[in-house]
């Protein structure tokens, strides 16, 4: 089943350079970007430190795409005001980062951003049932959080799948994280995928409106 909506590719820069970050992101925007990933990371819920509220701040003035911010953080209920006052657009929590998850995604959603909810590989879909209803977007992790250039992890399709099926008339989007490129997006789309997270597929070439053509013409 292809997904409900038109697909959206969102680079993650992540793999950026990140001395030239301005750059960087201009330069996937002119290539075709829809909105610009954001995986902040710290150091606790994940083995890596990335950015902070003031790199999302900073940026916000440089881009005219949605910032979807991916907070794989501990206490995530303490970032979501200081990442939406900087200009996030969509903010995704770890379902696995809080007790108090339904209440999160409606503190996601007074801040004035949309709602994300997001699942290492290992957990299950149950985590979620229950706040179907109000999130705006489910982001399925296909590798283990916390480093880019990981290798898809195959039993994401099946997953990826059974949240279809979940899914059913509700509008929310889904979105995928972690080894997406140009061999298997399209297979990724027919499963149902909104929103593809792409790393190094698109910031690793030099070429970057290439490396986007590239993945659209997967889809």
């Amino acid at each position: 089943m292809p997904g409900q909506h038109r697909p959206l590719i969102a680079p993650s820069i992540l793999s950026a350079d990140f001395a030239h970050l301005a750059d960087e992101v201009k330069s996937v925007e002119e290539a075709g970007a829809d909105w610009l990933h954001v995986d902040v990371m710290d150091g606790h819920f994940v083995p890596n430190l990335t950015f902070g509220p003031c790199v999302v701040s900073a940026l916000k003035p440089k881009t005219t795409l949605p910032l979807d911010c991916h907070l794989m953080v501990s206490r995530p209920e303490d970032w979501v005001k200081p990442f939406a006052k900087a200009g996030a657009s969509v903010i995704t929590v770890h379902a696995e980062a809080t007790h108090h998850l339904d209440r999160l995604v409606h503190q996601i959603r007074e801040s004035g951003c949309k709602a994300g909810v997001s699942l290492n590989p290992a957990t299950s879909l149950s985590a979620i049932e229950e706040v179907l209803d109000v999130v705006d977007l489910i982001l399925l992790m296909s590798v283990n959080p916390g480093f880019g250039g990981q290798k898809f992890i195959p039993s994401t399709i099946a997953k990826l799948e059974r949240l279809v099926r979940m899914r059913g008339d509700r509008k929310f989007l889904i979105e995928i994280d972690g080894g997406v490129n140009a061999d298997n997006i399209g297979a990724l789309r027919k499963a149902g995928v909104d929103v593809f997270v792409a790393g190094s597929a698109v910031f690793a070439h030099k070429d970057r409106k290439k490396a986007m053509h590239d993945l659209k013409a997967g889809l």
